[in-house]
């Protein structure tokens, strides 16, 4: 009787020990390694939660191809208004101490919120991926509110 629990319990073992070892890798839907990219977690800023509660994710990471002179960068939030409009951007800094817009401005297209209250959007930027640095992103009211914040979420880099 003992000899199955233990042939068993030996089995196991080797099953475990020959999956450990491995380390994961993530892959997001673009096909990029996350663990190239810096990550944030967006929420509403302090003195607008109880009147909005946006949440969101956002990454910058290398720019398309082997294009070492460019960097993407993407959000996606949730729990917004539908239809509304929110200017987006990765700034240099920190969320409340932010030092300037990183790459042009102009080439961040709007968050288009959808009926479901979510909206996401992708941007490829020619300035190359920086590999130190604070940085962080933010999400505006709308383009006639760009002083309020909606969201906002400071980019940790990647683990290398």
């Amino acid at each position: 009787m003992r000899t199955p629990i233990a042939a068993g319990l030996v089995l196991t073992g080797l099953v475990l020990v020959g999956c450990g070892g491995r380390r994961a890798v993530e892959i997001d839907s673009d096909g990029q390694v996350a663990g190239n990219r810096w990550t944030a977690t967006l929420a509403t800023p302090a003195n607008l939660v109880g009147a909005l509660q946006v949440k969101g994710t956002g990454w910058m990471g290398p720019g398309d191809g082997d294009d070492s002179s460019s960097t993407s960068a993407g959000v996606s939030i949730s729990n917004s208004a539908p239809g509304g409009r929110h200017p987006w951007h990765v700034h240099v800094g920190r969320c409340g101490q932010d030092r300037g817009i990183f790459g042009p401005a102009g080439e961040y297209p709007l968050l288009e919120v959808g009926g479901d209250g979510e909206a996401d959007a992708d941007v490829d930027l020619p300035v190359p991926l920086p590999m130190q640095g604070q940085y962080f992103i933010d999400v505006h009211a709308s383009p006639s509110n760009m002083g309020t914040i909606v969201a906002c979420g400071n980019l940790a880099p990647p683990s290398r």
